[in-house]
């Protein structure tokens, strides 16, 4: 926390230990919901219950959908029947399927207990959609208008259904079959004659997705479109649900997170880091940590096999690591590039031939000026001989090449076939390049060291 922040927390647990009650609900009906869910995270353990009961009830449902899902478990199990079906009753769809999906199994069966007939059957409809799909991420709460009603009548109907909708702002034009047929704005409705109808108003051309569409796909239409919200349509093209901005941005810091993680070896956990056991990131680490350390006997194996050569100058040995070391830098430069353009969906398998003559031009410039660099260094620094420092610094120009061209490949033939090119990222790169780099050191060191002493 910040000094100010500090300084605030000092201030709120004053006023909790003072059992100054009015106050503290003044307080916190002066703050955001993600600023009170903060704050309850950080006061005593019997804290966030009380404090949760005397603020307003809207702000104290919108509190509880920010909170991480320990402190959510927690308030649940000290609600009484009454409280837990006030909550739920609050919350948006959207919101209370992410918060089933969270929770321990005992804590799920209350929940749905306590939830009303319609709720728990829209909550176990969208829990049958396939994890990270549109539909699992979708909300059923929105504006549906018929066509023939007028702006006048719409904006009754708003009125009326308004308070328990995700949004209001956007509306959708549907026929008696639910089928989507247009999207209007409530400026536009507002703006609007009054006996003028939604189908008059209605902009036909709707972007929408479908149920089953990848959610990372859906994420990313809101930045081309630039959108707030995006419908979700069935096989039949018919209104099931809305995907707002805010799910959205959910999605991107997931995924963000989820491809860091794997860019790194790590498994990925949706724990926060400090609230993460150190056993659980063991686990997400010691598997990865074992491949790797199992294919990089490849490394050794190769260094013993050309034992040989490599003792005709120590110089040789020496060079090992910088090679090593370039060869996996400039490997991880193009795989990370690549991934970041095949999540954005700036590349495709189509583009691979593109990509190569891209990258290859891109390790020559990057290789001779390093070539060229350690060679002066070899030769005026280290007083290596000439014939030493060519092996060594065209070895370097290879390995360069080799490695921005295994970065840029691997990714885009592992998004081909289905796998997530996270995976294929620094770790498996520069055990990869580390290898081939090897090869081609002691197969030029063989043959221009060998060579010439012959």
């Amino acid at each position: 926390m910040s000094e100010i922040n500090s300084a605030f927390l000092t201030t709120v647990e004053k006023l909790w230990e003072e059992k100054k009650y009015n106050t503290l609900r003044d307080v916190l009906s002066t703050m955001q919901p993600a600023q009170v869910a903060d704050l309850l995270a950080e006061l005593p353990e019997n804290a966030p219950a009380m404090l949760f009961r005397l603020m307003p009830k809207e702000l104290a449902a919108d509190t509880f959908v920010e909170m991480d899902s320990d402190m959510q478990e927690a308030l649940i199990k000290s609600f009484s029947d009454t409280e837990l079906k006030g909550v739920l009753n609050e919350l948006y769809m959207d919101d209370a399927v992410d918060l089933v999906e969270e929770m321990p199994a005992n804590v799920v069966r209350r929940i749905l207990a306590q939830a009303d007939p319609e709720m728990r059957k829209s909550i176990n409809e969208l829990l049958k959609y396939p994890e990270d799909s549109a539909g699992s991420i979708m909300t059923t709460e929105f504006v549906a208008l018929l066509p023939h009603l007028t702006a006048s009548d719409a904006i009754t109907s708003i009125r009326r259904t308004g308070m328990d909708k995700e949004t209001v702002n956007t509306c959708y034009v549907i026929d008696q079959y639910r089928k989507l047929l247009g999207v209007v704005t409530l400026r536009t409705i507002v703006m609007a004659q009054e006996d003028q109808t939604m189908e008059e108003l209605m902009e036909e051309n709707v972007v929408s997705v479908s149920t089953l569409e990848d959610q990372e796909t859906v994420a990313r239409m809101f930045s081309d479109y630039n959108l707030n919200v995006l419908p979700v349509v069935d096989k039949e093209s018919r209104l099931v649900g809305i995907v707002t901005v805010a799910a959205a941005i959910d999605v991107m810091e997931e995924e963000a997170t989820e491809d860091i993680s794997k860019m790194a070896a790590i498994t990925p956990t949706d724990k926060p880091y400090l609230k993460t056991s150190v056993f659980t990131l063991y686990k997400s680490r010691i598997p990865w940590l074992l491949l790797l350390m199992l294919s990089a006997t490849f490394t050794g194996m190769i260094i013993t096999h050309f034992e040989g050569v490599l003792s005709f100058s120590i110089a040789l040995t020496a060079a090992i690591p910088m090679l090593m070391d370039t060869g996996g830098n400039c490997g991880s430069q193009s795989s990370v590039t690549v991934i970041r353009a095949l999540s954005l969906g700036e590349l495709h398998f189509t583009d691979l031939l593109k990509v190569w003559w891209k990258e290859i031009r891109v390790a020559m410039m990057c290789g001779v000026t390093l070539a060229a660099a350690n060679f002066v260094k070899l030769i005026l620094v280290e007083r290596i001989s000439p014939m030493i420092a060519a092996t060594i610094c065209l070895t370097l120009l290879f390995a360069v090449l080799i490695a921005k061209f295994v970065g840029c490949t691997l990714p885009i033939l592992a998004d081909k076939i289905g796998f997530d090119p996270a995976v294929m990222a620094s770790p498996f790169i520069t055990t990869i390049v580390d290898a081939l780099s090897l090869l081609i050191f002691c197969g030029f060191a063989g043959m221009l060291l060998t060579g010439a002493a012959a």
